[in-house]
């Protein structure tokens, strides 16, 4: 019995030695991967702050200069089981938009009346509703093509071009000035992409939600413009993005006349990377309104339940870090290799997460019944340093969130990094799973369902 119980302890510390070890590592390459984007980040801001805005005013919406040639603006709404926020939507978008000329284009499915019947009842000559034979739900992009190829008639019909292409959401509350930005830059880049900043739900219910109100300050706040900056290709958040109506036509030329990809899941992350493999030109634009104005940025509810989150994010996993590897390969150069890189190592981190937890976990087993493994000075010195990294992530993350929703939201980001890291976690565990287990069929549109906020976030 003896000879069994010291048999066990020996396995229990050599498991958990191994598995601290491949969590350490594993983290640590993480974390100097992350570091290299904070410090370029730094520097750029930096730069930027004792040269550029030194001699210019960092430039607003208010005071942008109006466009050379003014054009019309086509805004692309997918819509399949939106009727409790298609109306809200497009009634704020209505009343909101600064903008002389654009047209909303919705498209519905013929065995979703209910939104057709929401869609109807905002009654503005500037929505079109498109329809199609096909029943929902498809891809968002099939969707997103079929109001390509109504632009395109309008556009023979009414003898008048559009001069760029804008995406977003059902749930989505656009800010008055982004038209205005879209019609200006787009002038000089084939996409921009404004931020997209998350609502947060109250109570509980907050930990989840709040979580991509996180991760977006840190993408949209660094790593976007970190990727600018270094000449990678700007992915789209399909969301706040204005593609250049030349650029669209090029990538519809390139794909039979259909510029988003019907067998993507990630259509609009895509998009971005392709145009950047036609030579576009990408751009991330963080502006306010006015000095000391808002940011025009995006607003919109994200999934608030942990089941919710844990299904959108399998979808983009599946299409960005895993199909995405197939479908767009490493193009580019050293930039964007490291970028998508980034994009595609979100598996293998969430492997190496749940390794760290798991090793946290026989660690404690291990002092419990005194076989705890004996590590050396080097792995001490690993163990010190991945403590550091994840200080000083904890740090910047807070320091984003803080940038954007406030000190309390800043504190609060901190605390929901165990929340964030489990849904990750299980996100992963269901993408690889429907990468291995190829459906029948072409691949459908798996939505979540949406809200629309009753009080209007300042624009």
């Amino acid at each position: 019995m003896a000879d069994f119980g010291a048999l066990a302890g020996a396995v229990l510390a050599g498991a958990t030695y191994e598995l601290m070890l491949f969590a350490a590592v594993g983290l640590a390459i993480g974390g100097i991967d992350d570091l290299a984007v904070d410090l370029i980040w730094l520097a750029r801001a930096g730069w930027r702050r004792v040269t550029v805005y030194r001699r210019h005013p960092r430039m607003t919406a208010a005071d942008l200069p109006p466009p050379d040639a003014p054009g019309r603006i086509a805004v692309f709404v997918g819509a399949w089981r939106e009727a409790e926020v298609i109306g809200p939507m497009l009634r704020a978008a209505l009343d909101r938009y600064d903008h002389a000329d654009y047209r909303l284009y919705v498209g519905v499915y013929p065995n979703d009346p209910d939104t057709q019947a929401a869609i109807r009842a905002v009654d503005d000559a500037r929505i079109t509703m498109v329809g199609g034979t096909l029943p929902g739900p498809t891809t968002k992009a099939e969707c997103l093509n079929r109001l390509w190829r109504r632009l395109l008639l309008d556009e023979r019909i009414e003898g008048r071009p559009f001069k760029a292409v804008v995406l977003h959401d059902a749930e989505d509350v656009v800010h008055p000035a982004e038209l205005k930005i879209f019609d200006r830059l787009i002038e000089r880049f084939d996409l921009v992409q404004l931020p997209v900043l998350p609502l947060i739900e109250g109570g509980w219910r907050r930990f989840v939600s709040g979580h991509y109100a996180d991760e977006f300050a840190e993408a949209h706040g660094r790593t976007l413009i970190v990727r600018e900056a270094l000449g990678a290709g700007v992915p789209s958040a399909g969301v706040g993005c204005a593609i250049a109506r030349a650029a669209m036509a090029r990538m519809a030329e390139a794909n039979g006349g259909r510029p988003f990809d019907e067998g993507s899941l990630t259509e609009d992350y895509e998009m971005g990377l392709r145009l950047a493999n036609f030579g576009g030109r990408g751009v991330f634009v963080s502006m306010r309104s006015a000095p000391g104005g808002a940011l025009v940025a995006v607003r919109a509810y994200f999934p608030a339940s942990f089941d919710t989150a844990v299904r959108q994010k399998t979808r983009w996993l599946t299409g960005i870090a895993l199909a995405g590897w197939d479908r767009l390969g490493w193009a580019g150069g050293l930039a964007e290799g490291w970028m998508r890189l980034r994009d595609r190592r979100s598996i293998l981190a969430a492997v190496v997460t749940a390794g760290g937890y798991g090793a946290s976990l026989l660690l404690i087993l291990s002092i419990a019944f005194g076989v705890a493994p004996a590590i050396g000075p080097w792995f001490e010195g690993l163990l010190w340093f991945n403590f550091g990294l994840l200080f000083w992530r904890a740090g910047m993350r807070m320091a984003m969130v803080t940038r954007l929703y406030g000190l309390a939201e800043g504190a609060r980001s901190l605390l929901r990094i165990v929340p964030a890291n489990i849904i990750a976690m299980a996100a992963a565990r269901r993408a690889v799973m429907a990468y291995l287990v190829t459906p029948e069929g072409p691949p459908r549109w798996d939505k979540t369902r949406h809200h629309f906020p009753r009080d209007l976030p300042c624009g």
